[in-house]
């Protein structure tokens, strides 16, 4: 069973309907911060809506609204976190403040998935952006997050406290960090890896989540900047057998900006929802929900209706 898009022509190349935009941020404001996978999500329902290329820069470049959710939501901390480095930039020291530490760690944090993309983007997208590959990763990964939580019950039943963003290390950090780069596979969640990572790291859920949203900062700000750079690009040196640019006419430029103004208020509510949320309860129904994701992508592969 496929869903064809209904395809607007405009100077002979696609474009996206509005209400394919607004479903799409819809799509992106939840998943992205709930531990279930944004770009997998996209992907999914990009192909059931039809589209030519589901893994365009468009999946990329929307995050910029859930990064302008983020911010908006941790206003206050980033405020006193950026404070914190000037203060300490002035007087010619490193981190002598709980947020002034918090800062470096996050750019410390942010290093592998740097890392990572910059070295095997290609690698990754040929091999880990389609629906098989996310039926796989999902699962595996709701698997780890399930072990997370089984090891912070084991720290509870010894009577070990859980532990805060305020006395993160730098071991901690890099930690978490790697994490966050297993989350450039679609289907592993960036909020989710980070999250397991966190749990393993005796973080409580709430702190955890905390530094998660904090440290996707840099990398969704990135990412989504180095894609409209290569779009920009791409108008001027079109790609022979890629898709267009995202800004291929004014209708593909107002998609994406609907998409991505629809994707940071539903991203603003989706924040404050998760960690209101796991405040007083485990992941264990995102851990059920990506277990049933990955085997329904799976079974409606292997059944021939979706590729």
């Amino acid at each position: 069973m496929t869903f064809h898009a209904v395809i607007i022509p405009t100077t002979g190349l696609p474009v996206m309907p509005l209400w394919h935009a607004v479903v799409l941020g819809i799509v992106q404001g939840l998943t992205e911060f709930l531990p279930i996978s944004s770009t997998a999500h996209l992907l999914l329902v990009r192909q059931l809506l039809g589209h030519p290329h589901p893994d365009d820069a468009f999946t990329v470049v929307i995050q910029l609204g859930t990064l302008v959710a983020v911010v908006a939501y941790f206003r206050i901390d980033l405020r006193r976190i950026l404070a914190a480095v000037w203060a300490d930039l002035r007087e010619r020291r490193l981190g002598t403040t709980v947020e002034g530490r918090l800062a470096w760690f996050i750019v410390l944090g942010t290093v592998p998935a740097v890392a990572v993309g910059f070295l095997f983007k290609r690698q990754l997208k040929e091999t880990f952006f389609n629906l098989p590959a996310v039926a796989v990763v999902a699962t595996a990964f709701a698997v780890l997050l399930a072990a997370a939580e089984w090891w912070a019950r084991r720290r509870a039943a010894r009577g070990l406290p859980d532990r805060n963003d305020a006395n993160l290390t730098w071991l901690d950090a890099l930690w978490i960090g790697c994490w966050q780069a297993c989350a450039l596979m679609p289907g592993g969640s960036r909020s989710g890896t980070t999250l397991t990572g966190g749990l393993f790291a005796g973080l409580g859920r709430a702190a955890a989540a905390r530094f998660s949203f904090l440290l996707s900062v840099p990398v969704i700000l990135g990412a989504g900047l180095k894609d409209l750079l290569d779009e920009y690009k791409k108008l001027r040196a079109p790609e022979p057998d890629g898709p267009p640019s995202l800004f291929a006419s004014a209708d593909d430029a107002a998609a994406l900006l609907v998409g991505t103004l629809v994707s940071a208020v539903v991203g603003y509510l989706a924040v404050a929802w998760l960690l209101h949320f796991l405040k007083r309860y485990s992941t264990v129904v995102f851990v059920a929900y990506r277990l049933l994701l990955g085997s329904a992508i799976g079974g409606a592969v292997l059944a021939g209706w979706l590729k």
